[in-house]
């Protein structure tokens, strides 16, 4: 059985995912790990820039002019920003679990609120009317959508307490019907188009896909879906185990296995213990030239496997937050080697928990200089996530 060392997956990772080396475009820059992170609108952009030659106005040409990436709500219940020709595979792929899941959610919602004790049909029925209210609109917010008719203004009642709150049906809707694009004609499928205002903004407007993005292409089947997620995940995050695959997708094991037995694999030792390749993939990878990357907050990097020594060592508790989402990340060849924050100044300070040298430091401190230059007047902050303990001490 070949061995395949942590450095060696470190080397990988340096080249697959585009940071050992930039690529050209920010599709490609999707494309390097297989979709961008997108619940926070602030880590798709800079996720981008920080693995291509392009600005942060050419991310957002490519979401809301180009629509050559299209936000979808699928791996996990997470939205991912992805290149438009894999939209149908992800939705079939992902989004069909979370699907039935919301669907399921909001139904006990209506009947726990005393709205239906029929909630099927109720829910098909509000479908129907949010659906004829989009049209061709691709400016669409959940406003408009409980202004449309009283039946989407309904509210219904989640929490208890402090956390206690009572959401239109309208706005429970936008999220079922953004992971339903496997089930339902391409005018039935509705994603996040354009916020209203900046490029971190997440008050987003909705969009029917077929007004948004055209003709997406034929839907495949669930099972070739799948089969796709995962071999393009293998190529880009592999040598990795089957647990980490499921987790990134949310599948169940059953369907996880389902998958990998369509693919031509080929097991071999890790550190830990045995994972999979590709069988196309098995030729050892050398090491890049020395780099290093400021990423932000939940990249695909820092968030695409389930077990992360490899890159993580013992730095697990600095660079992620309470229920496991991980905030800005310091990169030394493969290795998470610290954490930054961007401060209310504008400045952008980091720290590194290792010794990496005085000539990687200042490649480190050159590249938050810039960062720091290319965020403007922007201020970031933790959305979708809490602060880290890295950033709150280098905030402070």
């Amino acid at each position: 059985m070949r061995l395949i060392t942590d450095d060696e997956r470190r080397a990988r990772l340096g080249r697959r995912h585009a940071l050992a080396a930039p690529v050209a475009t920010v599709e490609d820059a999707a494309r390097s790990v297989v979709a961008l992170h997108g619940t926070d609108p602030a880590t798709t952009v800079l996720s981008a820039v920080a693995r291509s030659n392009v600005r942060i106005d050419d991310v957002q040409t490519a979401l809301y002019d180009n629509r050559s990436l299209v936000r979808v709500l699928a791996m996990r219940r997470t939205v991912f920003a992805v290149p438009a020709d894999l939209v149908t595979t992800c939705w079939a792929g992902a989004s069909d679990t979370v699907a039935r899941e919301q669907r399921r959610v909001l139904a006990k919602m209506l009947v726990d609120s005393e709205v239906t004790d029929d909630p099927g049909p109720w829910i098909q029925r509000a479908e129907g009317i949010a659906l004829e209210f989009f049209g061709d609109r691709d400016d669409v917010t959940s406003a408009d959508l409980s202004g449309a008719d009283p039946l989407l203004a309904t509210r219904v009642h989640i929490g208890t307490g402090e956390y206690a709150a009572s959401p239109t049906v309208a706005s429970r809707l936008l999220t079922l019907l953004s992971a339903e694009g496997a089930m339902l004609s391409a005018e039935g499928a509705i994603v996040r188009a354009q916020p209203r205002g900046g490029w971190t903004s997440t008050q987003f407007q909705w969009a029917s896909a077929d007004a948004w993005s055209g003709d997406l292409g034929p839907r495949p089947t669930a099972e070739d879906a799948a089969v796709e997620l995962a071999r393009r995940w293998l190529h880009t995050y592999g040598p990795a185990h089957e647990d980490d695959l499921q987790w990134w997708c949310g599948w169940t094991k059953t369907r996880t296995r389902a998958a990998l037995a369509a693919i031509d694999t080929v097991e071999v030792e890790m550190a830990d213990r045995p994972g999979l390749v590709l069988a196309e993939d098995v030729d050892p990878v050398e090491a890049p030239d020395p780099w290093v990357a400021l990423l932000p907050a939940l990249d695909p990097s820092t968030m695409a496997w389930k077990h992360r020594d490899f890159v993580l060592g013992t730095h697990r508790g600095e660079v992620f937050d309470i229920n496991g989402n991980g905030g800005p990340t310091v990169w030394v060849d493969g290795r998470i080697a610290g954490g930054w924050a961007h401060r209310d100044d504008g400045e952008v300070a980091f720290e590194v928990f290792d010794d990496v040298g005085v000539e990687t430091t200042d490649c480190i401190a050159e590249q938050a200089a810039a960062l720091s230059v290319r965020l403007g007047e922007v201020r970031l902050k933790a959305r979708a996530r809490g602060w880290t303990p890295s950033e709150k001490r280098l905030r402070s």
